[in-house]
């Protein structure tokens, strides 16, 4: 008697979608009106050292802090890393849009940030005089992990159009209108 052994069979659950109807009828909104924008809005309360506290909405704080060797307590990410979060998320926002539009089932999206960051300036307290375009980010490179039910190729073009479209990454990317002033 011989024992018969089943193949191997590779298990795929597709990534939880998003409403492809909705997205599409967004999607006729803003090709109806481009010049639509809508105000992100954060509250940040500092609450000592170098840790703050954002509200956004509804939710929980969002907790910002620096290392140690930045004389934070190190409880939360750094602002920096804050920021690329920002990134991270709006780009997992963009490819999960662009591969619903386009009827791609998606099993697996990771992105890894890193982002080349220095402080000699010390935050103007008394560090190296520096110009602007010197400062903050210096480099940020994205490494995307992504399968689904579409060739390499097709998953590479999703996930550059949707950088090519991503609001973050254009705000970084792009310069814009900036203002700060004390408030009233």
């Amino acid at each position: 008697m011989t024992a018969s052994v089943a193949s191997p069979q590779t298990v795929k659950t597709s990534l939880r979608p998003i409403d492809r109807d909705g997205l599409l009828a967004f999607a006729e909104k803003g090709r109806g009106n481009p010049a639509q924008r809508g105000t992100n809005k954060v509250h940040t309360v500092m609450e000592g050292q170098y840790r703050s506290l954002s509200y956004v909405g509804e939710h929980k704080p969002v907790v910002v802090d620096e290392p140690l060797h930045l004389f934070g307590q190190d409880t939360a990410p750094a602002p920096g890393e804050i920021v690329l979060s920002g990134l991270g998320g709006c780009l997992a926002v963009g490819i999960t849009a662009v591969a619903t539009q386009r009827q791609v089932k998606l099993y697996k999206l990771e992105i890894f940030l890193e982002g080349d960051i220095g402080n000699p300036a010390a935050w103007g307290a008394g560090g190296a005089e520096m110009a602007p375009a010197d400062m903050g980010f210096q480099a940020i490179r994205v490494k995307v992990v992504v399968e689904g039910d579409a060739p390499r190729e097709e998953l590479d073009w999703i996930v550059q159009h949707a950088n090519f479209y991503s609001p973050v990454a254009n705000t970084m990317r792009n310069p814009i209108p900036f203002t700060i002033s004390l408030a009233d």
